[in-house]
């Protein structure tokens, strides 16, 4: 049990440390642009249908964990976190490649459009800790624990994947490709 408390403290500093750095080393390679570096604009339509496949794979996720297929519930479970990382690398790559593109949509839509971005970024900053901790119960075998985390944990987590989804289709048409 001390072992396990201590595994725990220990996860606990790296997931601390882990969700200020992801943020704050995104922010920062915002800034930085390649020079002489084709712009990598293939990536928005994969990179959004990474986030398709997420929300999908997260759906199937809950149905096999309540369906008693924990091994599958665990891969699907991994394979999100590995398909996050990948729309990560692939989200900084395209940033630094490319310049920002403008929402270009007016009225009613266009505070609809920001209303969602914004709710994305914040709670994919969010997310990064309850995914995290959540992952570290399972992990550690606190499943009681794990359960009540993911209670939040996957709400969060399907809104940031479709919304990122759909931030994606509103902004497409005003791409330069």
């Amino acid at each position: 049990m001390q072992g396990n408390v201590k595994e725990e403290r220990k996860f606990n500093r790296l997931i601390a440390v882990v969700s200020i750095i992801i943020p704050i080393v995104v922010a920062i390679l915002f800034t930085v642009k390649l020079p002489n570096v084709e712009p990598l604009s293939f990536l928005p339509p994969i990179y959004a249908s990474i986030n398709g496949l997420t929300a999908v794979l997260l759906l199937v996720a809950v149905w096999a964990i309540k369906n008693g297929k924990e091994k599958l519930h665990q891969n699907l479970m991994t394979t999100n976190i590995v398909l996050s990382l990948l729309f990560l690398v692939m989200y900084i790559a395209y940033h630094m490649t490319s310049y920002s593109t403008s929402y270009g949509g007016e009225g009613v839509v266009r505070y609809v459009y920001f209303f969602i971005l914004i709710t994305h970024i914040v709670l994919s900053i969010a997310l990064i800790p309850l995914v995290l901790r959540t992952y570290a119960k399972a992990y550690l075998k606190k499943f009681e624990d794990h359960r009540a985390l993911a209670k939040y944990t996957f709400p969060v987590w399907l809104y940031v994947a479709v919304t990122g989804v759909v931030v994606y289709l509103m902004i497409s048409p005003y791409y330069e490709y």
